[in-house]
Formats: C-alpha cells, sequence, structure tokens
C-alpha cells in the first residue's frame, strides 16, 4: 500500500484515485462511503467533517483489499456480502443474483394487488437469494409461502436470509423443468418468478461486472429457447392454480409481446405487460381461466 498516512483524507484521496479509473467521480465517493461504514464503522458525514480522523491498520487494509476487488470489477455488494432490497438486508454471494430494483417493482405490485386478510399460498419459482419470498411474506397479512431453486447454494443464502428477517418459509430444491418434480407441488393463489431470461446473444450488453460473478444459471437462456422457463410456468399454473390464482413474473424488456403470448396461449387472460421505471416492458401479470379444461396450444 502506498497511502501517505491512515488519516481519512489521505486515505479517500489515494483510493478515489484508483477508482476513478473504473468508475465515475460519484460512484468512486458513493463506494468508498460505504467501504468506510462498513469496515471502520464510519458515516458519510464522519468521513466529510473528520478528514484528519485516522483509522486503523486493519480497517485500512480491508478498505486496501476491498478497493482491489472493485477494480477487479466485483460488485459492491458481494464485496460486503449483502445488500438492501426492500427495506430488508439480504445475504448475497456468487451463488444467487444481486436482487434489482426492477424486481422491487415485481414485490410492490404483487403486494400492491394482494394486501386483502385472505390467506394466501404462493410459490416464489427460482428464490435465489429469496428477496421475493421473504419481501412477499413480511409485507403481506396472511401467507403460506414455498420457494424453490436449482441451486442448493443459493437455498442456503435464501434459508439464512429467511432467519435474519425472521420469516418463516417453506424452501426445497427442485429443478423445475422437470415436469414429474414440479407437478409434486400442491396449489397455489399467486406464483412468481423471475426466471433466467436473458438470451446469450444480448451477452455483449451486460456489464462486467454482471458476466465475471453472477451466477449464469440464473441469468441466462438459449437463443433458440428463450420462453424455456414462461413455458413451464405456464404449462404447471395451469394444474396448480387455484379458481382465479394469479401469476407474476419478470421478464425480458425485448421480448415481452412473444412472453405474453406464451401465457395467452396457455389459456390465460387478463394478461398484461407492466412497464417499470424506466419505461421497459418488465412485469407480465397472468390471471387463469375459471375453466382449466382449455387444451394447452403449445
Amino acid at each position: 500500500m502506498e497511502v501517505k498516512s491512515n488519516k481519512i483524507a489521505d486515505i479517500r484521496k489515494f483510493y478515489k484515485q484508483k477508482l476513478l479509473s473504473l468508475y465515475s467521480e460519484n460512484e468512486a465517493d458513493s463506494l468508498l462511503f460505504m467501504l468506510f461504514f462498513e469496515f471502520a464503522n464510519l458515516r458519510k458525514s464522519d468521513v466529510i467533517l473528520n478528514p484528519d480522523q485516522t483509522i486503523s491498520e486493519s480497517e485500512l487494509l480491508k478498505i486496501h483489499f476491498a478497493v482491489k476487488d472493485l477494480l477487479n470489477n466485483k460488485p459492491i455488494q458481494y464485496i460486503l456480502g449483502k445488500t438492501e432490497f426492500y427495506g430488508l438486508t439480504f445475504k448475497v454471494n456468487t451463488d444467487v443474483l444481486i436482487p434489482r430494483p426492477e424486481t422491487e417493482e415485481l414485490v410492490e405490485r404483487i403486494i400492491k394487488e394482494n394486501n386483502t386478510d385472505n390467506y394466501l399460498r404462493i410459490l416464489d419459482i427460482g428464490t435465489g437469494s429469496g428477496c421475493i419470498a421473504i419481501s412477499l411474506k413480511k409485507h403481506l397479512q396472511a401467507v403460506e409461502m414455498t420457494a424453490i431453486d436449482i441451486s442448493a447454494g443459493a437455498l442456503n443464502i435464501a434459508t439464512n436470509n429467511a432467519i435474519e428477517n425472521d420469516v418463516e418459509i417453506t424452501f426445497r430444491q427442485i429443478d423445475f423443468l422437470d415436469e414429474q418434480a414440479r407437478d409434486k407441488l400442491s396449489d397455489f393463489d399467486i406464483i412468481v418468478s423471475n426466471p433466467p431470461y436473458v438470451r446469450k446473444l444480448e451477452k455483449e450488453q451486460i456489464k462486467k461486472n454482471v458476466l465475471d460473478y453472477e451466477p449464469d444459471i440464473a441469468l441466462f437462456v438459449d437463443d433458440d429457447n428463450p420462453f424455456v422457463f414462461y413455458r413451464a410456468i405456464a404449462a404447471f399454473a395451469r394444474s396448480h392454480l387455484v379458481k382465479n390464482g394469479k401469476v407474476y413474473c419478470e421478464i425480458n424488456q425485448y421480448i415481452g409481446d412473444e412472453t405474453a403470448a406464451v401465457f395467452i396461449a396457455a389459456g390465460f387472460n387478463e394478461v398484461e405487460i407492466i412497464e417499470d421505471i424506466n419505461g421497459n416492458a418488465r412485469i407480465l401479470s397472468a390471471k387463469i381461466y375459471i375453466d382449466n379444461s382449455i387444451e394447452m396450444l403449445f
């Protein structure tokens, strides 16, 4: 390390200059404030108002290695081992996706449309960190929540997050594309999923910190079969949604209409595509026909 001293001002100046090679000035400042708080328990105001205050060698070392990780494109959430989502704190590591603001909009939509005293059985498909399931369980009145994932590592993180956020959720390791395995699940009032939906042809649009660290299995689908999870969700919902049940999914903004067509073909009505705060097609909601005897059209 070449920091002039252990004073806040010297540390901030030195590592900000390093970070500016990869991040904007605002991003560099924000990241350093987060590191000072995490590793030295210093708030933003402390850092700004007390530039001559010193921190310990061990605290400085932690900041040093965190900056080194940031310069290797490692997301700050993985460095800290946690992130905020819908007002709650979630542990994260490279077994799970980092929860996005767009997914908060999905959670908000479900809560807004289902915030009643009615008892609800909800299934979260591909739960990852558990952010959707835990947030819904925390904010809806009466919910029996089941969350599934193919990844044992993800389920371990999700289970710990449920404990930390003081909610009871049934977690199960299931490959949802295995029809026999998924059909053993019970019936539900609501099915929600943020499945893999990024086509491999879109990789060039994905930032390096995502490609290098976040799990491919939770992100990408084959270019020639981009609706594989949505077809599975629609087929499952046909036999496992109760009367007037609903499906909510996060979707690929570039193929929103085609995703809606999958659910329409499966016999859903009131299929709606909702734009996120940035104006991108991001959420699909669909209500099942009361008559479940309609033949699947795909």
